[in-house]
């Protein structure tokens, strides 16, 4: 079920890169469709926001503030959700609190040897907005994921934009914005929504950063309006990377791999053993499992388009292929996993042991489940407390100081040939 790469064999480097960059292209007709989205609701607000949502979403707003999700819905949601879903969404917001205040920088501030008085400020943003996707599957975990995050770094107004599905939004979706404490939830999607958080519209004020993961459309129109206004990251299809031996359950392998594939059909499944043998189990467990999902169509394709199986000689040289890969999602199953664990530098989160599957990183565990594709762990990291703050330098410096630094800024301000940053530094001796 799992092409298969054998690292023993000459040449498969060429074959490795090829299978790690399938499908990473340029798609020019959407480039510029998102682009005329983004000018369109720029230059008139509203009226192109409501026109792409009834095109592309079906949706109809009789009035402006029709947008927004109200109070009356969000009663109704709750009604349809049970004690048990609230109950999970509530310790899932405790625990991932919990991490997220342990990732809280302080600021710091000292005086060097010269008198001067440096420091760091750490502060909040004004505004964020979540995008929450409203496709193949509904994601109530991403809202708290993005988040709680966000509210512990003390951001004041948090909002959220989700399209709607049969023209309501998930009562999940909006059950876990309540328990997060949002209220500020727009009936919106598309390289629409973005445009409108990016530069506002008459219902919909800008923010300053937009997170969350979305369809193609949704990740070129942030990769758009980067600049204008921040953003997480550019986020790819999901993927895996399990690490397995002949100690591994191979049961729980093809299940964890298909946990991936089930997400949708450009997910990458990918698996790493020494062991030919564990192999043909994952892939005869791969199949068998297959009938048991319902969502069988969508794990099928996306196995058979981006899973691939690589065979090492030596497992523990396993941390080659996964440093090269960068996956989002790193999981070792193996006898040496915490050996083979510390030497891993590329992986949006790490998942160590059997009894670690990527569901508990996904849901509940703490960690923001929001990690960097295609490879950009290389350069990257996860969605976390820190994406939410500003980090200023703060110099104060004295009479003493600056003039037993003047000689310093002299020479480097004339090498550089800008005379009037020299100048400013000398005019406030110029009278001694």
């Amino acid at each position: 079920m799992l092409y298969n790469v054998d690292c023993n064999k000459n040449n498969y480097e060429k074959l490795l890169f090829s299978l790690v960059h399938k499908g990473v292209n340029e798609n020019n007709k959407r480039i510029k469709l998102v682009a005329s989205i983004i000018h369109d609701v720029k230059k008139n607000g509203n009226k192109a926001l409501f026109k792409y949502s009834k095109k592309y979403d079906k949706k109809i707003f009789k009035k402006p503030q029709d947008i927004l999700v109200s109070k009356e819905e969000i009663l109704e949601a709750s009604k349809l959700c049970t004690k048990e879903f609230k109950n999970s969404i509530r310790l899932a917001i405790k625990r991932i609190k919990n991490y997220q205040k342990r990732l809280m920088p302080k600021s710091l501030f000292f005086k060097d040897s010269l008198g001067v008085n440096l420091g760091c400020i750490w502060s909040p943003l004004s505004s964020c907005c979540l995008y929450v996707p409203g496709g193949k599957a509904l994601y109530p975990s991403s809202v708290l994921m993005n988040a709680i995050p966000a509210q512990v770094a003390g951001v004041k107004r948090i909002a959220i934009v989700t399209p709607t599905i049969n023209d309501k939004v998930s009562p999940e979706i909006l059950i876990a914005a309540k328990e997060a404490n949002i209220s500020e939830i727009y009936k919106v999607g598309g390289a629409q929504a973005i445009a409108a958080l990016t530069f506002g519209t008459e219902t919909i004020k800008k923010v300053d950063k937009i997170v969350g993961p979305g369809n193609a459309y949704v990740a070129e129109a942030k990769k758009q309006v980067y600049g204008y206004v921040g953003i997480d990251s550019i986020a790819g299809p999901s993927e895996i990377l399990i690490i397995a031996d002949e100690s591994s359950n191979p049961e729980w392998v093809a299940m964890d791999l298909l946990s991936q594939a089930e997400h949708d059909e450009e997910a990458r499944c990918i698996l790493v053993s020494n062991s030919q043998r564990l192999i043909e189990k994952v892939n005869y467990y791969l199949k068998y499992f297959l009938n048991t999902i319902t969502r069988k169509k969508i794990a099928e394709k996306s196995l058979k388009d981006n899973g691939f199986s690589v065979f090492i000689k030596n497992i523990d040289d396993a941390h080659l292929i996964a440093n090269y890969i960068a996956p989002e999602h790193l999981e070792i199953m193996t006898k040496n996993k915490n050996i083979l664990a510390k030497k891993i530098n590329n992986a949006g989160a790490i998942f160590i042991g059997d009894y670690t599957p990527e569901a508990f990183g996904d849901y509940i565990a703490g960690p923001s489940h929001v990690l960097p594709t295609s490879g950009n762990a290389r350069f990257d990291s996860g969605l976390s407390v820190l994406d939410f703050l500003k980090r200023t330098s703060y110099i104060k410096s004295n009479k003493n100081s600056l003039k037993s630094t003047l000689k310093t800024i002299e020479v480097i301000g004339n090498s550089e040939g800008l005379d009037a940053h020299v100048k400013s530094a000398q005019i406030r001796f110029s009278k001694e």
